[in-house]
């Protein structure tokens, strides 16, 4: 149940204790007290002065809980803080947005190094595609050569002609993409980079749009994948995901899923090397 009176007489105190260095802004002019004006702190969190008065003199029950996370990062509210803030609110906590990380620990590195010849990759929250092996450029595509904006799961997928005619299930490849990028996103729109590549891609793909629209959420994919392969031809692979670094990331590594497969790119991938090598000669 909501407190509107507790909840403004918080921010209040709050916006008082949160100096505007701390907050990153300059400290101009003569100030009566050491913290945010009023003004400052609205204009922080994305809210009208008006919004915020009516807050905080408590004239104003159950804030959005987009507009209390705003408040939540603008006046630097510990993880204690900012659940008492949602409390207060009468709202459930959807948890503090996790931006997408760009890097990748050594030790998950050398993971998908050694998972050669078997193509493996390591992707973000954001479905970058982060690090890759020589099996994943064998199965995906020259991805070193891509823009890295292009070099995302999603991208790939929806906007790749060469991925729509790898995956011999691409409907079910779809459904599972967009589905494991609500699974690690949270809610859409939380992090503005994922927004800007849900944008994107709705306008570039009626597909995405309507699975989008279906709010599904897996986080996990389905473990088969059946591929029509240009040059090792068709292929079967097991998808194994392991989260990594605390979640941020994800390691997939596909393997062949019976003897053929496991025949067909053992070979293959055994002429890339050999061409490899002569063409080094």
């Amino acid at each position: 149940m909501s407190d509107p009176a507790a909840l403004g007489q918080f921010l209040q105190a709050r916006r008082a204790e949160r100096t505007p260095a701390a907050a990153g802004l300059p400290a101009w002019g003569r100030r009566r007290t050491p913290g945010l004006r009023r003004e400052e702190l609205a204009a922080l969190a994305g809210v009208s002065i008006d919004y915020l008065t009516r807050l905080e003199q408590g004239r104003h029950a159950q804030p959005s809980p987009d507009v209390l996370s705003a408040l939540a990062s603008a006046l630097g509210l510990t993880d204690a803080a900012r659940a008492h803030l949602f409390l207060l609110a009468g709202r459930p906590d959807p948890g503090p947005v996790v931006l997408a990380r760009d890097d990748v620990p050594g030790p998950v590195r050398r993971l998908v190094e050694r998972a050669d010849p078997f193509p493996a990759w390591v992707l973000n929250r954001r479905r970058d595609l982060l690090v890759w092996n020589e099996g994943a450029t064998a199965l995906l595509g020259d991805l070193a050569a891509m823009d890295a904006e292009q070099r995302n799961q999603l991208r790939l997928v929806f906007t790749t002609p060469a991925a729509r005619a790898l995956w011999a299930d691409w409907p079910l490849v779809a459904q599972d993409t967009v589905a494991q990028l609500r699974a690690v996103t949270g809610p859409a729109g939380a992090d503005p980079e994922v927004a800007a590549l849900v944008a994107d891609l709705s306008a570039a793909s009626p597909e995405f749009a309507e699975l989008w629209a279906r709010h599904d959420v897996a986080p996990a994919c389905s473990p088969l994948r059946a591929a029509h392969h240009p040059e090792a031809g068709e292929l079967r692979f097991d998808l194994g995901l392991f989260d990594a670094a605390g979640g941020d990331l994800q390691v997939v590594v596909a393997e062949p899923h019976d003897d053929a497969t496991q025949s067909r790119w053992t070979a293959f991938m055994r002429g890339r090397l050999e061409a490899g090598r002569l063409h080094a000669l």
